[in-house]
This record gives C-alpha cells, sequence and structure tokens, in this order.
C-alpha cells in the first residue's frame, strides 16, 4: 500500500473494493471475491490503465502436485486451488469485459533477489 501511495504512475488505487461474483464447483454455489488491489496506472507510453492485482504466496499459485498419501494437508492444498482459479477465473473475464488486466503477483515479483539480501521492488 505504501508503493500505491507513493508512486507517482499510481492515480488511483483501493484494496478490496471490487466484488467479482464465481461460482465455486465444489460446493455448487455462488460467492463473492474480493479481489486485494484495483490501481489506475499512467503507463510510460502516457496511457492509462486499470489493473487488478491479487497477492498470493508462490506456492498457492502452483498446482499441488499428485501424492502418494492424500493427506487432509494435500487435499487442502487442492480445494484451495480449485478455488483460487475459479476466483481467477472470473476476474479475467471482468478485467477482459472492462478492458482492464489481472495480475497475481507473488513474493518473487515484489522481493528481487540480490546476493543474499532481498529488495523490495
Amino acid at each position: 500500500m505504501k508503493f500505491c501511495d507513493t508512486s507517482s504512475s499510481i492515480l488511483e488505487w483501493s484494496s478490496e473494493e471490487i466484488q467479482i461474483p464465481y461460482f465455486n464447483s465444489l460446493d455448487k454455489k455462488y460467492h463473492r471475491y474480493f479481489v486485494d488491489f484495483w490501481v489506475k496506472i499512467q503507463e510510460r507510453d502516457g496511457s492509462i490503465k486499470c489493473k487488478l492485482i491479487e497477492i498470493k504466496p508462490h506456492k498457492q499459485t502452483q498446482q499441488p502436485k499428485p501424492r502418494a498419501r492424500q493427506t487432509k494437508s494435500y487435499l487442502n492444498e487442492v480445494k484451495n486451488w480449485v478455488i483460487n482459479n475459479h476466483k481467477w477465473n472470473a476476474a479475467s473475464k471482468y478485467c477482459r469485459d472492462k478492458n482492464w488486466e489481472f495480475l497475481i503477483l507473488t513474493e518473487k515479483h515484489l522481493f528481487k533477489k540480490d546476493d543474499d539480501n532481498s529488495q523490495q521492488l
């Protein structure tokens, strides 16, 4: 959030104010997805773009690898993966319809490894 307040390219922003309906195939119900951030950015070429940004740990953006033992932990990872994909597909469609961009950022995007020191981008 500090980045949003201090970046000269970010014209406006909000946190968890955009809600997107999505259908969860696991419980067969509609739910509401509150995307982490909406930002209005002035690009380098002077154009103005709106983006929805979701922040997730990198591990949660990867499909769980099948395991020999289907532990409770593994089944929970699979469930979260399915639900997140429903949310992200709904957000992608929402953004396409508005000519916006949907991004999922992880610690790999937010922090840069420089030797052994982590630096915020």
